[in-house]
């Protein structure tokens, strides 16, 4: 598990954190400006309780790294124009207390103020950060630990079901075997009954048959009485 020196030191440690920004507001609320996506000197000082000289010494320190991860130094048009954006979207007392840099403007993210939280080590508000990203790692780590264990239990439980199955092999040929024979039975049988249905149609259209020449027999019986007593 990295150390708070080792976070603060290493930079590929610092960048895996990078996501993490959620943990600023569990130590404190950020106070952004109108647009909601940045701060300046002043809002990122303000939140680590220090100085915006410290502030600015540590930018400069770390400036290619921070710019990798939101900060913009804003000069010339761009700077007019996002005075102007932000100017439009406060009203009243609020635009007057704004104060506009005269030729340049440092604008931070929140993924750069979690940078400045994992560099700044004057600052109780960025220890409390760090300490929190750091027990985070630990809870994650513990459950990728547990995670792992029942991983390996279950790997435990199907290597036994795969024992049963392989001892059940056997049993499951033969049912098959079995069942085969069975069908094959059962289409033999099938084969007799159609035969024997076929039969007795046969049997019935000879009854039928026999039934008309009885009565034929009979009907000649009666005329012939008939004319023996005449």
């Amino acid at each position: 598990m990295p150390t708070e020196v080792a976070l603060l030191e290493s930079q590929a440690l610092r960048v895996e954190q990078m996501g993490r920004v959620e943990v600023l507001d569990k130590v404190k609320s950020l106070v952004m400006l109108p647009d909601g996506i940045h701060l300046r000197t002043e809002e990122v000082a303000g939140y680590f309780e220090v100085s915006t000289a410290s502030v600015r010494r540590l930018t400069d320190r770390h400036q290619d790294e921070l710019v990798s991860n939101g900060m913009r130094v804003l000069r010339g048009a761009e700077l007019r124009s996002f005075h102007s954006d932000t100017m439009s979207l406060w009203k009243g007392e609020e635009v007057k207390s704004y104060p506009q840099a005269a030729t340049q403007l440092r604008l931070y993210t929140r993924r750069t103020v979690l940078n400045i939280a994992m560099l700044l080590r004057d600052s109780d508000i960025a220890r409390s950060v760090r300490t929190h990203l750091l027990d985070a790692e630990e809870d994650l780590r513990a459950s990728y630990v547990s995670l792992d264990r029942r991983v390996t239990r279950i790997e435990g439980c199907l290597a036994d079901v795969g024992s049963a199955l392989q001892e059940l092999g056997p049993v499951l040929g033969r049912m098959s075997q079995r069942f085969d024979s069975l069908d094959r039975k059962l289409d033999v049988t099938h084969q007799l009954i159609g035969g024997v249905s076929v039969r007795l149609t046969d049997v019935s259209q000879d009854v039928i048959r026999l039934d008309a020449r009885m009565d034929d027999l009979a009907r000649r019986l009666r005329d012939l009485s008939r004319r023996t007593s005449g």
